[in-house]
């Protein structure tokens, strides 16, 4: 038998360069954007006002549900007066805080 020759490599077809890509357009750098803050749940068309007393004395009038002070008092009756004037105007409740005793803080009872 005769020797077998190796078979010829063939030779692979040149590859074409791949078209070179574009560079991506130099984007802006975004300025810093700050998280934003949590909601607070706004006070509730049924929400009450809410008389309380201060540390430092004076008498205080908010909203259920609100941190903001909306106005404040040197006397409780004034607080009451002014807060039973807004609640005929809005249709909400006044509840008025204990300022002394065991029932400090809580709401009196009518």
């Amino acid at each position: 038998m005769p020797a077998k020759k190796p078979a010829a490599k063939k030779a692979a077809p040149a590859k074409k360069p791949a078209p070179a890509k574009k560079p991506a357009p130099a984007k802006k750098p975004e300025p810093a954007k700050k998280a934003p803050a949590p909601k607070k749940a706004a006070p509730s068309a049924n929400a009450s006002y809410h008389l309380s007393k201060r540390e430092d004395g004076k008498w205080q009038l908010f909203i259920t549900g609100s941190d903001k002070v909306i106005k404040t008092f040197a006397t409780k009756a004034e607080g009451e007066a002014y807060a039973k004037e807004k609640a005929a105007n809005t249709g909400r409740a006044v509840l008025a805080h204990n300022s002394k005793g065991a029932n400090k803080g809580k709401i009196k009872k009518k």
